[in-house]
């Protein structure tokens, strides 16, 4: 990783930021993102292994972070988090709901127990994160970002209820946005192909045809995504808040257009 003193500026200095999902993949780039801008980082995660070992990188780099094991779809663990957050750095300023689960299956090969868990950590988990830190965000006149997907807006086989729950999470935001203006801004991403750990088992050939399918011809990176997510919780975009991003490299264009 970049040194956490290099490049970036310094935008969220002295902030409180929590990162759900933050093991890996989008959410682990989005902490050691904002911890190199200056913000103390609770990562929340359910893989205790994975997670320490992304905040001890951070810490070794020069950042602040703390892990901390959380369900997300339990409120109870929710709130050990936000706990846990205030007493390493303060109160919270941003939140970025990034957890996610997904079977890959059609709609009558996965249960209604499947389904279930699929929307409690990606929908549920969401809303009940933001409940969560809902009195700190509105202290500190904060903002959160809910990632949710491409797949909320283009249909692909195998995806009923992972593509339910990213739907619901850009509706949430934008509903949320609306009921706590002036105080709080709340806005979602949608990234599309990204080389995350999900893509590991992915043969070679198969990327490079998803890659031909966007508009950019190749994946995206997991610092990409957190790149935007810095952004909008950013006083860059101070005057963003209800917006749905779309971070795809042009898939979603190509979707739409074939």
């Amino acid at each position: 990783m970049d040194p956490l003193h290099s490049t970036y500026s310094r935008r969220f200095e002295g902030r409180c930021v929590l990162v759900t999902g933050a093991a890996s993949g989008i959410g682990a780039a989005t902490a050691r993102r904002l911890a190199s801008e200056g913000a103390g980082v609770l990562l929340a995660d359910i893989d205790a292994h994975a997670g320490r070992q992304v905040a001890e990188g951070i810490r070794d780099a020069g950042g602040r972070a703390l892990f901390q094991h959380c369900d997300v779809s339990q409120e109870s663990s929710w709130q050990t988090a936000v706990h846990a957050a205030r007493e390493a750095f303060g109160p919270v300023h941003a939140l970025v709901s990034n957890a996610c689960t997904v079977r890959i299956g059609a709609a009558d090969e996965i249960d209604a127990a499947e389904w279930n868990r699929q929307l409690a950590v990606s929908l549920t988990g969401s809303y009940l994160g933001f409940r969560a830190c809902l009195d700190d965000l509105r202290a500190t006149g904060g903002s959160a970002v809910l990632v949710s997907s491409v797949h909320a807006l283009v249909g692909l086989p195998g995806r009923p209820a992972y593509a339910a729950a990213k739907a619901g999470l850009t509706g949430l935001a934008r509903q949320l946005a609306v009921e706590y203006g002036g105080q709080v801004r709340v806005n979602s991403v949608l990234p599309g192909p990204v080389l995350t750990q999900a893509w590991e088992d992915i043969d070679e050939a198969d990327r490079r045809a998803t890659a031909e399918e966007t508009a950019a011809k190749r994946l995206g990176r997991p610092e990409e995504i957190a790149s935007t997510i810095g952004f909008l919780l950013s006083d860059d975009a101070s005057f963003m808040t209800g917006a749905s991003l779309v971070v795809d490299g042009g898939w979603s264009v190509m979707k739409n257009s074939s």
